[in-house]
């Protein structure tokens, strides 16, 4: 099983493989997805910009989780948050790119399950800053 300093620390590796995704994935579509349908364009400029805010959420809940860490142990509510943005960015961004690259649609079955995640994983971030702040 593991602690919550590791999930801490794999939650900040994907933060980072996120980000860097984000940011790539921008380039390419502003250039040679050009080429591609608009409507598929603002398909997967929908899906990027979610993962890219989300992305920031992430890291400013994980950095949240982390600021008291010598005095007191991140607070489960504020782990499970950052957990919610990992599945939600993994689930709706992610289903939306693979059905769209991939003509993959059965997939976009997870889409609406990644969105609950985000939405979540909000309300759990209004729940901490209720019970902590």
């Amino acid at each position: 099983m593991l602690n919550k300093a590791s999930i801490i620390k794999y939650l900040m590796i994907f933060v980072g493989v996120s980000g860097c995704f984000s940011v790539l994935f921008g380039a390419w579509l502003a250039h040679a997805g050009q080429a591609l349908p608009v409507n598929v364009q603002s398909t997967l400029k929908t899906a990027l910009q979610y993962q890219l805010w989300h992305t920031i959420a992430l890291l400013s809940a994980l950095i949240w989780a982390t600021t008291n860490l010598p005095i007191r142990k991140p607070s489960n509510v504020l782990l499970a948050a950052c957990i919610g943005f990992l599945v939600g960015i993994v689930f709706f961004c992610g289903s939306i790119y693979i059905k769209t690259f991939f003509n993959f649609p059965i997939i976009g079955k997870f889409t609406p399950f990644g969105g609950i995640s985000l939405a979540i994983a909000w309300l759990l971030l209004s729940l901490e800053g209720k019970n902590n702040l």
